[in-house]
């Protein structure tokens, strides 16, 4: 008797960490299915959109939208780790003009890496305080970033420090890239005659 309720004990674990493991496989696939639409320009993908490409039923993804902050929060953890490295890679090496060209260079990479996150959180950023603590967070470590490439702006007057944050934005780019449909390449150079304009004024 005592045997056959430990193999009972055995069996009821056994299928508990079945049904934990394929939870823990099914919210992969839901997690991977929502950045890889989103990442194709599906801003906010239907729990139909996200079943099918995870292969999932509908019910197992409206039991993971329920949560949506958590899931919000993976994905922008997910992006963040892959496109962060973008954004610091390279060292400030040169005279300002240098520095300035190479400073936008790689916003242009960085922000065409993650534009179709940032447009899909815009789109619930007042609704949701994990996308609103990460634009801030983005704000923040964009402004470092910048120093760190023109540490002159310390000394600069403040409408030039701060015309120069504003041509260096994320918004500065999306703008050029969706309302005025311009290709990376124009949007590159427009943002660049900018920012050597306004970097022009601390070198004198």
């Amino acid at each position: 008797m005592q045997y056959a309720t430990m193999a009972t004990m055995a069996r009821a674990m056994s299928e508990a960490d079945g049904r934990a493991r394929r939870a823990e496989r099914s919210g992969q696939a839901i997690l991977e299915a929502l950045v890889g639409l989103v990442g194709e320009g599906v801003l906010e993908p239907t729990a139909q959109q996200v079943a099918a490409r995870a292969r999932v039923g509908i019910r197992t993804v409206f039991r993971r939208f329920s949560d949506m902050e958590s899931l919000l929060a993976e994905m922008g953890a997910r992006v963040e780790a892959e496109s962060l490295p973008l954004l610091f890679d390279g060292r400030p090496r040169g005279d300002i003009t240098e520095r300035a060209r190479h400073l936008v260079r790689q916003r242009a990479t960085f922000f065409e890496r993650i534009a179709p996150y940032k447009r899909a959180g815009n789109l619930r950023r007042w609704r949701s305080a994990v996308v609103r603590d990460r634009h801030a967070r983005l704000v923040r470590t964009l402004r470092a970033d910048l120093l760190r490439w023109v540490p002159e702006l310390r000394r600069a007057p403040s409408a030039v420090a701060d015309a120069l944050e504003l041509a260096t934005s994320f918004e500065a780019w999306d703008r050029l890239r969706t309302e005025q449909r311009l290709a990376r390449e124009r949007a590159q150079a427009a943002v660049e005659r900018a920012v050597l304009g306004l970097v022009g004024e601390l070198a004198r």
